[in-house]
């Protein structure tokens, strides 16, 4: 479990990302040089119940119940033209449970294209399933206006919402896509790269985080 640099009680609200996949969680812990205040990365394990239970528990530790939330790791491109690699910055997540709109969109947009410069981001809605999406499927869930498609960050955004007021937001790397679909991640070229941005992203979530403290005017 990571340990964050300063304790929560400082003044300055957590930020908590959470991820399914140890994998997602190894490549998300980075440096914490550069965060604004407490950073915490969590394995929730797969699926949406297992995301819902574990952001649940992990804002119900003392000093958390406050923090921003980032759900984050890999997803499926739904769109035509999406590769291995290229990023997601959903506008908003969707699933059964229904819709959380997502904030400071724009500003993760533009704080992951300097971080990773020459990468594609894309933006739009985020569909979430309880299972791998594969062929038809796919297709039908772009039909809908979703860009891409991934098991937690729907359940995770919903379940941080109702925990209380905070800003949420989704990032995810694509890892398959239409035209590039993976057996196992890790295994070929597009998993591989898919890690490597994964590895990246940490700096422009402290932006976000760290731009969202700023007081309004």
């Amino acid at each position: 479990m990571d340990r964050p640099p300063g304790e929560p009680g400082t003044g300055v609200p957590p930020l908590l990302v959470a991820c399914a996949l140890g994998i997602e969680r190894f490549a998300l812990r980075g440096g914490r040089d550069g965060a604004p205040g407490p950073v915490r990365v969590v394995r929730t394990g797969m699926g949406p119940a297992h995301a819902a239970r574990g952001v649940s528990q992990a804002l119900g530790r003392a000093g958390w119940d406050g923090a921003a939330v980032i759900a984050s790791g890999f997803c499926a491109g739904l769109a035509p033209g999406m590769h291995p690699g290229d990023l997601v910055v959903a506008g908003e997540t969707r699933d059964p449970g229904g819709t959380t709109v997502c904030d400071g969109t724009d500003l993760l947009v533009r704080a992951l294209t300097r971080a990773l410069p020459g990468r594609t981001v894309h933006t739009g809605p985020l569909t979430g399933s309880d299972h791998v999406v594969r062929g038809p499927e796919r297709a039908a869930l772009a039909a809908g206006g979703a860009i891409a498609v991934d098991m937690e960050s729907a359940a995770t955004l919903r379940t941080a919402r109702a925990a209380g007021p905070r800003p949420v937001a989704a990032v995810r790397v694509v890892v398959d896509a239409p035209e590039h679909e993976l057996v196992r991640i890790g295994t070929v070229r597009g998993g591989i790269s898919a890690f490597r941005v994964l590895r990246a992203v940490l700096p422009a979530f402290f932006e976000w985080h760290r731009s969202l403290l700023l007081p309004r005017r």
